[in-house]
């Protein structure tokens, strides 16, 4: 498989990884063998980056993760992340003070069962933390070893540039997507300039780029799209529309329309590196396939055509945004 270059520290991974979250329940109902099973399937194909973080589950993704690749850590790149913490009354708040991101992380490499991680995200700014702190205490867990690149998620350009001058930051996570491109204003060009790698998670609009959701109805109970505002009322419907222009062009190119978002995600720079999440190993076999798809400029004019910027309906995600430390 294609190999990416996250940052330039020197870490290479596969040019499309996997996302983990699904697995433990955001999505509907577990299946941990199938789960299992998907993460063997793409270690076959060639996919060496998984994604996860503590708050998963809570707790339970990090050990579903970590079991599957006993006897595979050799072979693959895990990430993960701390700072994103649930509350037992299921509020969530935001931790970045140095003492907490040691102990996150000690709490993570036990549950993964490895004895460092290669990429280790904070996963929410802390506003009342100076970015410098946090990241300062990351870059003390590269010096012991525990970690061995540093990145983060969901932050803006200028918090991006003062962590960046206090440790290398190797990869920025957030949603980027043909229907969630708010990137492209300020942090992408801010990762080009600093030569920092962009891991989109979300880059098949939660599935609904995929072409195969038509109603509300075809979420399990307990899915966490039914409380998202692009899934929900008036909303919902606009979105369809602009996934049925995504189907006529890929019917065109002869490919899924899931193949198409992520050749599109892929086709914006060498140094993206997308995280599509699924359970199940025909999408992930369907994903991977995305990395035939070759998007002339043709191509990309169409697509931009008929989804241009700003075209999704409702906000990308009431709990997340872009933020400034």
């Amino acid at each position: 498989m294609e190999k990416r270059k996250l940052g330039n520290q020197g870490l290479m991974v596969s040019a499309l990884g996997l996302g983990c979250m699904g697995m433990t329940g955001a999505y509907g109902v577990r299946d941990d063998a199938e789960s299992v099973a998907t993460i063997h399937r793409a270690v076959e194909l060639g996919v060496d980056f998984f994604d996860t973080a503590d708050v998963y589950g809570p707790f339970i993704n990090e050990q579903l993760l970590g079991g599957a690749l006993k006897g595979l850590r050799h072979r693959v790149k895990i990430a993960t992340k701390f700072g994103n913490v649930r509350t037992p009354d299921g509020k969530r708040t935001i931790n970045g003070r140095p003492e907490y991101v040691k102990a996150a992380c000690d709490a993570s490499l036990q549950r993964l069962g490895t004895d460092y991680i290669d990429l280790y995200y904070q996963h929410r700014v802390d506003r009342t933390v100076p970015i410098e702190e946090t990241v300062g205490a990351m870059a003390d867990l590269v010096k012991a070893g525990k970690v061995r690149y540093l990145g983060l998620s969901e932050a803006a350009a200028r918090t991006i540039r003062r962590a960046h001058a206090t440790h290398p930051i190797s990869a920025v996570q957030s949603e980027y997507s043909l229907w969630s491109r708010d990137l492209e204003d300020e942090v992408i060009p801010t990762l080009k300039e600093l030569g920092i790698g962009l891991v989109p998670y979300a880059a098949l609009g939660r599935g609904f780029l995929s072409g195969e959701i038509k109603s509300p109805a075809d979420f399990p109970p307990g899915d966490m799209r039914l409380n998202h505002p692009r899934f929900m009322g008036e909303n919902f419907r606009k979105n369809l529309e602009l996934v049925e222009r995504v189907k006529q062009v890929a019917a065109r190119k002869r490919v899924r329309p899931s193949q198409l978002a992520l050749a599109w995600v892929l086709a914006q720079g060498d140094f993206i590196v997308p995280i599509p999440g699924t359970k199940h190993r025909r999408y992930l076999e369907e994903n991977v396939g995305a990395l035939d798809v070759k998007l002339t400029a043709a191509d990309l004019d169409e697509i931009e055509q008929a989804t241009p910027k700003g075209a999704a309906a409702g906000e990308r995600n009431r709990e997340m945004s872009l933020i400034n430390g």
